[in-house]
C-alpha cells in the first residue's frame, strides 16, 4: 500500500484563493439553503448571558473580593484544618436565614454544632440540616462484611481500604441529597460541607456530577456553596478562594499573641485568629479590585 504526498497552494508558495471574498457574499449565500440558514444563527444574534445576581457572605472583607456570593452558581471555598471555613460557612448562613430565606446544610461528616450555629446568629427554623451518618458498605461476601464492620466500630485501627470504602458511602450519600435538593428549586442557599473528607476521597467525585449541579441551579436564585481541603469541581465553579488561619489571641497561654495555628498546643483556648482569602479563580465578568484579602473571626466564647 503506498501513499501519496498532498500539497497545498500555501505549500507550494501560492496564496489560498478564497471562493467567498467577502462575508457579505458568504451570508448570502448561507441565506440562499433554507435548510442550513434554519439550523444556523449570527453570533450578533446570540442572547448576551447577564451577569448573575451577587448577595452577601456576611462578611464585609470576603464580599470586597469576590462580590460576594452569586446566585445559580458554584462557589468553593478551600482550605486545611483551622483555616476559617467554618467561620465562613456560619456566617453565609446566617446572612442567608436573616434576610429569609430558607437554606440547606449537607454535612458530610455530621461536623455542625448546632448549639454554635444558633449562637453563630443562623435562624435554625429556616436551615435544613442533612446529616450524613458512617455506614458500612454492603458486601456480597459475609466475611468481609462482618470485617468491614470490625473494622467501622475499631476506627482507630481500620485499614486504608475499608476506610475509603466508609467515606465513599457517605459521599454517595452526599452526591444522593444534593441531586433531590437542586430539583426541589426552592432554597436561597445549599451548602456542601466536605471539609473533613479525605483530599483522596473527594476527588473521586465524577466531574460529570458537578456539572450536573451546575446546570441544575443555573437559571435559580440559588447560590451553591462548597467547602473542602482541596478544589474539586474543576471548571464548574464560578468562584474558587483559598483561605488560611493564623492566631491572633488566646487564653490560658504563656506564649506571644501570634503564632501559626499549627504551632497550638491541645491545651490552648483560641479566642480570635485572622483569616487571609485569596481568589484563586473568578469567572464573572467583573474586574477584581484585590486577590487578596484578611479578617478576623471570634470565638462564641470569647463574644
Amino acid at each position: 500500500m503506498s501513499a501519496s504526498p498532498v500539497f497545498s497552494s500555501a505549500a507550494l508558495g501560492r496564496p489560498l484563493i478564497w471562493p467567498m471574498r467577502s462575508s457579505a457574499a458568504l451570508l448570502a449565500r448561507l441565506d440562499a439553503m433554507p435548510k442550513l440558514a434554519a439550523s444556523i444563527m449570527r453570533a450578533s444574534r446570540l442572547d448576551v448571558r447577564p451577569a448573575p445576581e451577587m448577595v452577601s457572605s456576611g462578611i464585609r472583607e470576603l464580599d470586597a473580593l469576590t462580590g460576594g456570593l452569586p446566585r445559580g452558581c458554584l462557589t468553593e471555598i478551600c482550605g486545611s484544618a483551622s483555616s476559617g471555613r467554618t467561620s465562613i460557612l456560619l456566617a453565609a448562613l446566617t446572612h442567608a436565614t436573616q434576610r429569609g430565606e430558607v437554606c440547606a446544610l449537607i454535612d458530610a461528616s455530621d461536623a455542625l454544632d448546632p448549639t454554635l450555629a444558633a449562637s453563630a446568629g443562623i435562624e435554625m427554623g429556616r436551615l435544613l440540616w442533612v446529616r450524613c451518618k458512617k455506614t458500612v458498605p454492603s458486601s456480597r461476601f459475609p466475611v468481609l462484611s462482618s470485617l468491614a464492620e470490625h473494622n467501622f466500630k475499631n476506627s482507630n485501627h481500620m485499614e486504608p481500604s475499608s476506610e475509603r470504602r466508609v467515606w465513599e458511602s457517605q459521599l454517595e450519600q452526599v452526591l444522593k441529597v444534593t441531586d433531590l435538593l437542586l430539583q426541589s428549586n426552592g432554597f436561597g442557599m445549599i451548602v456542601l460541607d466536605l471539609a473533613d473528607i479525605p483530599v483522596r476521597s473527594a476527588r473521586r467525585i465524577p466531574l460529570a456530577s458537578w456539572f450536573r449541579f451546575r446546570r441544575a441551579i443555573e437559571h435559580t436564585p440559588t447560590v451553591l456553596l462548597i467547602l473542602e481541603q482541596q478544589p474539586i469541581a474543576g471548571s464548574c465553579s464560578s468562584v474558587l478562594v483559598k483561605v488560611t488561619g493564623q492566631v491572633v489571641g488566646k487564653k490560658h497561654s504563656a506564649f506571644s499573641t501570634q503564632h501559626s495555628v499549627n504551632q497550638l498546643g491541645h491545651l490552648e483556648l483560641l479566642d480570635e485568629f485572622e483569616i487571609t482569602a485569596e481568589l484563586l479563580r473568578s469567572r464573572l465578568d467583573r474586574k477584581q479590585p484585590k486577590s487578596v484579602v484578611s479578617f478576623q473571626s471570634q470565638a462564641a466564647w470569647a463574644s
